[in-house]
């Protein structure tokens, strides 16, 4: 993944992800072309990082028998983010027994995930949510 070109030339990078993907951890550096005009991170870079997680990590634990899109996604700039930056994941099983629980019978759950970004010292830059749509695909005959 840390060759995908997006993460790549944006200076993002994977430091863990769970052999059972259950979590990761990613990396975002300063780099001159993803600082914006004020010389702090450039807002799409810190969302950026924290994009496919979540429907990455439902996808793999949940199983080839439901279908994850991601379905919505917001924002909030808490500080300016200077430095590198940083972006966790955990994927608990509570979470996803729930998702299995709301699309038993194939009926939709629209679930929404959270994650922090924060600087190196702790403190945090950005809150970032995730909206996924999850629904279970139909037996095949």
């Amino acid at each position: 993944m840390n060759l995908w070109p997006p993460y790549l030339f944006a200076g993002i990078k994977v430091l863990h992800l769970a052999e059972d993907w259950s979590s990761a951890r990613v990396r975002l550096r300063m780099r001159r072309s993803n600082r914006n005009y004020v010389g702090t991170h450039f807002g799409g870079s810190l969302f950026a990082m924290s994009d496919p997680f979540w429907m990455l990590l439902v996808m793999n634990r949940i199983g080839r028998d439901h279908v994850v899109w991601d379905k919505a996604g917001e924002i909030d700039f808490v500080s300016p983010g200077r430095g590198d930056v940083f972006a966790g994941f955990t994927l608990t099983e509570e979470a996803l027994e729930d998702i299995r629980e709301r699309t038993r019978n194939g009926e939709k759950a629209l679930v929404w995930f959270e994650n922090e970004v924060v600087a190196a010292d702790g403190t945090l830059v950005a809150r970032v949510r995730k909206q996924l749509y999850v629904r279970r695909k139909p037996p095949r005959d």
